[in-house]
């Protein structure tokens, strides 16, 4: 049968007070035989009952009541008695037969029976020791009352005898039953009652006043303690925030930013002026996101471009290079960036050849990068890298050490440990691990090292110059931060919006470790 509408409902309401005054009890009203007694029928009445109290035509109150139901193994029982019942019944009078032991006992009623079983028939004193085994300790059959309380709630849905409350518990207790909540409503009639339902205005327009209309018009009550609808202001995202913060740390520091909003790269720029071989795994296909379209990346600088295919082919400047074969083909793809170093690599060759030649500079940018990566809590396909690099004469990984331990002071990581690591343009490289007060361990934080020659070299940077070069996730430091546990709820289609305008600003530089 199908669901009642909400305006057979309002009907019934209505007629039914207009006869009697008063509805004890919602779950009795019915319409073509049908009692409205379900949860959703009781939901589909409040609803009315709403509407009718707007406008003052009844008055109601709800009313909670518990009902319960069997567990399985509370209807095992029901049909076959209680454990200890059932362990009662196997066991032979005193004197009557040899005492059944706790082996016996379990293969004529199962483990789980026999446990329970015998622990509450010794409770109740129907069954005691005797010797090796147990026996009968009460001859004539007990009364099951388990058993009874659960057959009638199984027909009534609850217990009415004297205790009925301890023993509901008790029964809850041994998982037996479970309870069930019903909500229902008595109504009454309203100051405005009527068996008609007034459509009230809610606006007194110009058309009324000229027309004379509102005088037999009805209007609904204005509610002046009604909170207006907020107003939506703009809010920054925590990666945002926690960004501004780093940023303002390099500024602080002396950095200028590096322009980082060209995504696609040519592999070039990505891979090879990098010094990281043609045949590299992070080159294939799993890890990196290729264009289809255009085809071709435009060619750099022809003759950069030879030192760099002879650096990697035969070597030089004190390099034998990787000896493998370099393909134009290779260089010219293009590719969603794997990490803004590729940018830095690109202001490093503009630093080397700008007019008046090389000056030391010091850099940074914070932009996305792109990696085919599977998606899980801790990685995305797409994230933020934080990048670092300083150029000068005769700078040395002391320096290096120094300035990382000057920054990640200000981002308030004082506990700080430094790890021989492998980068392919990078020699020597270090990770960098922090002491991490909430987790109780040192976490990997950046990853750093210092140029290598077949990088730089081949951009006619002068000798004697070294590039010092370190980077890190936004999202992980960003995750501390907040509390954050899957990255998947802080970027993405699982964002929430409104915890995005709670978040509270940061301030890195008060020691948040």
């Amino acid at each position: 049968m199908s669901s009642p509408t909400p305006e057979s409902i309002q009907s019934l309401i209505l007629q039914t007070l207009s006869t009697s005054n008063t509805i004890p009890d919602s779950r009795e009203l019915s319409i073509d035989g049908q009692t409205l007694n379900t949860s959703e029928d009781q939901n589909a009445i409040r609803g009315v009952l709403d509407s009718l109290q707007r406008k003052e035509m009844v008055e109601y109150k709800q009313i909670t009541a518990t009902s319960f139901t069997l567990t399985e193994e509370g209807q095992l029982i029901n049909e076959k008695g209680s454990h200890e019942i059932r362990v009662w019944q196997v066991l032979p009078v005193k004197g009557q037969g040899e005492p059944i032991t706790v082996p016996d006992l379990q293969k004529l009623v199962g483990a789980d029976v026999a446990k329970i079983g015998q622990s509450n028939a010794f409770k109740k004193k129907w069954i005691s020791k005797d010797g090796p085994g147990f026996v009968r300790a009460v001859e004539q059959p007990p009364k099951d009352e388990t058993a009874e309380q659960l057959k009638e709630i199984s027909s009534t849905g609850n217990l009415k005898i004297a205790g009925s409350e301890n023993a509901i518990k008790e029964l809850q207790k041994r998982k037996l039953i479970l309870p069930k909540k019903h909500i229902h409503y008595s109504v009454t009639k309203g100051p405005q009652f009527s068996t008609e339902v007034k459509q009230l205005e809610t606006d007194l327009t110009v058309e009324m006043l000229q027309s004379g209309a509102w005088k037999e018009s009805s209007f609904k009550t204005y509610n002046f303690a009604a909170a207006g609808q907020p107003t939506d202001g703009g809010a920054l995202h925590p990666l945002l925030k926690v960004r501004e913060e780093f940023r303002n740390i390099f500024f602080d520091m002396g950095f200028t930013e590096m322009p980082t909003n060209q995504f696609v790269e040519s592999a070039f720029w990505n891979f090879d002026a990098m010094f990281v071989p043609q045949q590299h795994p992070a080159r294939e296909v799993q890890d990196t996101f290729y264009v289809k379209s255009p085809v071709k990346a435009l060619q750099p600088d022809p003759e950069y471009y030879e030192r760099v295919r002879k650096i990697h082919e035969e070597g030089g400047y004190g390099s034998i290079g990787y000896r493998a074969p370099f393909s134009r083909e290779e260089s010219e793809k293009l590719l969603l960036r794997t990490h803004t170093t590729a940018v830095s690599t690109a202001m490093l060759y503009e630093l080397a050849n700008q007019p008046g030649g090389f000056k030391p500079a010091k850099m940074y940018s914070i932009d996305r990068v792109f990696r085919n990566e599977a998606m899980d809590a801790t990685h995305l396909a797409e994230f933020h890298q934080v990048e670092g690099v300083v150029a000068d004469y005769n700078i040395t990984l002391g320096h290096l050490i120094a300035f990382m331990q000057e920054f990640f002071a200000k981002t308030g990581n004082h506990k700080l440990r430094f790890k021989p690591a492998y980068n392919p343009y990078t020699e020597p490289s270090m990770e960098v691990f922090s002491w991490h007060e909430g987790l109780g361990k040192w976490i990997e934080i950046a990853n750093s090292g210092i140029f290598r020659p077949e990088m730089l070299e081949p951009m006619g940077l002068p000798k004697g110059v070294r590039v010092l070069g370190w980077g890190m996730s936004l999202e992980r430091p960003t995750m501390i931060k907040y509390k954050i546990g899957d990255i998947r709820t802080l970027v993405g289609h699982k964002t929430d919006l409104d915890q995005v305008k709670k978040r509270a600003a940061v301030r890195l530089e008060k020691g948040d470790d």
